[in-house]
């Protein structure tokens, strides 16, 4: 069935001739298993929401320049497809930059190649590679717009601008673009805090404002005071929060929420409850926040965006869910369809990772530089890098790396000498190297690029300064990137343990498939793949101590696990739970 525009008439928005309260969650099609988004869409329907938000990741689509993938968990069409047949709305938010505790926002990593080129500005080059892109998605999904009958109501203009700069030129280059890609022709919007709207709100375009628990009654005013007379909408209501690794998991407080979506939706303001179903940053795309507190600081975010939203990681439904359900349907009057049958879960007894492949068995040819460069220097995006020289002792002191991006191995003569890890501020090691040549290997690993934030800007992965001892500048360097995009060519697989960085493969056979939960608490530092699936990151300082396995990833018979871990475990074995499992704060 066809969708009719929404449109504003005073301060409200009108659909098909009628008062249209606009009730959303946020869920992210590209964090999610294909093969559930219809059962996740079902479930939107089922708590009462008339539209889903969602955000479009620019670098999981353009992974090179000018080559652009919309297949799986990019088909962004099938994915309109299915939010239309299920009755739903879908507002729009195409970045370039979207947060969302992704990757670097969401930029491709070669954006960051060119040192001369400036994200979130006039920047020519950073507007060619924009339109280019901007372009190739209007081809996608402008035919979805509501305007010609699809379930898109509303195209977002940047994301939170006013939070990083004030040039509403800029903004404009950014509405211009997407107009010129076919994506103006619904409603558009720009988002962000009620304090930063000054910053990138634009004539005649709709603002929305973005906020947290407990804050609604102090933000509407704001909102009001500031544009008088618009439809009033909180374009996310952060109804839970992200995890970063080294701190606990979030838990936030469901009836405050439950009061305020209720206050909220008896003003008849419209909402977009962010997230609804946070989901997975599968692989390597996790981003990474600068911390105010304590002190600033890097602090990545983990593979689980179950963000203690309504619908938990795996698509369950949380006691929050049924709350938000009874609100919405008693302020709107609406029973809503009956909640889809649970997706099966199964336990996995525990399994044995019985073959080990040292890393060192495993490198590609080396590239050779008189200094190190990052990621983005040799063409690689994500993953590890190791970077090797030579130095001839007797010789004691400081090696030190610079800004390491973002968290290093360091290795003399293949033995483990130290670590030097971003988000502690760890700039160098300390070592006594002996007697003739000896080898220093530095494995780094990008542990997720700047999300948010004025470090957005300086994307670089790896070793970005010259790496010195006692101040004297190494030369002659080899190195070696280590993209991990596929377990199947490692090679050196032995039955006995392996010393240092490996991987550690073993195999586990089911019969009836379901989703899971794989405890990786066996292992310290590293990520997993399944069936040549990389389910995400493993590191032992919590609080996430289990990775999300979807049931469309798994095949009868034989599965197959791959670990890669910085250190040998004491015992390499997995199993799969029912709930994920967290690590417990001290004390």
């Amino acid at each position: 069935m066809a969708t009719t525009p929404v449109t504003i008439e005073g301060n409200h928005f009108v659909q098909a001739g009628k008062p249209r309260q606009i009730i959303s969650g946020s869920m992210d099609f590209q964090r999610i298993p294909r093969t559930y988004w219809r059962d996740r869409l079902q479930k939107a329907r089922a708590m009462g929401l008339n539209t889903i938000t969602t955000y479009v990741y620019w670098n999981a689509i353009e992974k090179q320049p000018g080559q652009f993938d919309f297949s799986g968990r990019n088909d962004i069409v099938a994915f309109m497809r299915l939010a239309q047949e299920q009755g739903l709305d879908v507002i729009l938010r195409p970045g370039p930059y979207v947060c969302a505790e992704w990757e670097a926002g969401g930029f491709p990593s070669w954006l960051f190649a060119d040192p001369h080129l400036h994200v979130r500005t006039q920047d020519p080059a950073f507007l060619k590679a924009v339109d280019n892109y901007f372009q190739r998605l209007g081809t996608e999904v402008a035919p979805w717009l509501a305007i010609h009958g699809g379930p898109i109501i509303a195209v977002q203009i940047e994301n939170e601008y006013g939070s990083y700069g004030n040039d509403r030129l800029y903004m404009e280059d950014i509405r211009h673009a997407l107009i010129r890609a076919g994506l103006g022709g619904d409603l558009m919007f720009t988002s962000d805090g009620a304090g930063e709207l000054s910053n990138d709100a634009l004539p005649g375009v709709l603002v929305v404002i973005n906020f947290g628990t407990g804050e609604a009654r102090n933000e509407f005013p704001k909102l009001e005071k500031f544009r008088p007379g618009q439809p009033m909408m909180a374009g996310e209501y952060w109804a839970g929060w992200f995890d970063h690794w080294g701190g606990t998991h979030a838990h936030t407080d469901a009836q405050v929420q439950a009061k305020e979506l209720a206050w909220m939706l008896g003003h008849g303001y419209s909402v977009n409850i962010y997230m609804f179903e946070g989901g997975t940053t599968f692989g390597f795309m996790n981003g990474a926040n600068f911390q105010s507190d304590p002190a600033d600081h890097y602090a990545p975010q983990t593979t689980s965006y179950d963000y203690d939203a309504t619908l938990d990681e795996a698509g369950r439904p949380t006691p929050k869910f049924a709350q938000f359900r009874d609100i919405i349907s008693k302020v709107t009057g609406i029973t809503p369809p009956p909640v889809p049958p649970p997706i099966p879960f199964m336990q996995v007894p525990e399994f044995t990772l019985e073959e080990s492949a040292s890393l060192w068995d495993n490198l590609p040819a080396p590239l050779t530089a008189d200094q190190p460069q990052s990621m983005e220097h040799f063409g690689q995006d994500y993953g590890y890098i190791l970077y090797r020289t030579q130095i001839s002792g007797p010789v004691t002191g400081q090696l030190y790396l610079g800004e390491v991006r973002d968290y290093a191995t360091v290795y003399v003569d293949r033995k483990l000498i130290g670590t030097v890890d971003r988000r502690l501020k760890q700039v160098a090691v300390e070592t006594t190297i002996g007697a003739g040549p000896h080898t220093i290997d530095v494995l780094v690993e990008n542990t997720g690029r700047v999300n948010y934030g004025p470090h957005l800007e300086d994307g670089r992965a790896g070793l970005v300064d010259p790496v010195s001892f006692n101040g004297n500048v190494l030369h002659g360097w080899q190195v070696y990137p280590l993209p991990m995009r596929s377990p199947d060519a490692l090679r050196g697989w032995k039955t006995q343990a392996v010393d240092g960085p490996a991987f550690h493969r073993g195999r586990f056979s089911e019969a009836v498939l379901a989703d899971t939960y794989l405890d990786v608490s066996a292992f310290s530092k590293g990520f997993m793949w399944v069936n040549g699936h990389n389910l995400g990151r493993i590191w032992d300082i919590g609080p996430q101590r289990s990775l999300y396995l979807p049931a469309p990833w798994l095949k009868r018979g034989d599965n197959t696990a791959v670990v890669f871990d910085l250190r040998p475990p004491r015992r390499p074995v997995l199993r799969g739970l029912v709930q994920p499992l967290w690590l417990k704060p001290a004390g």
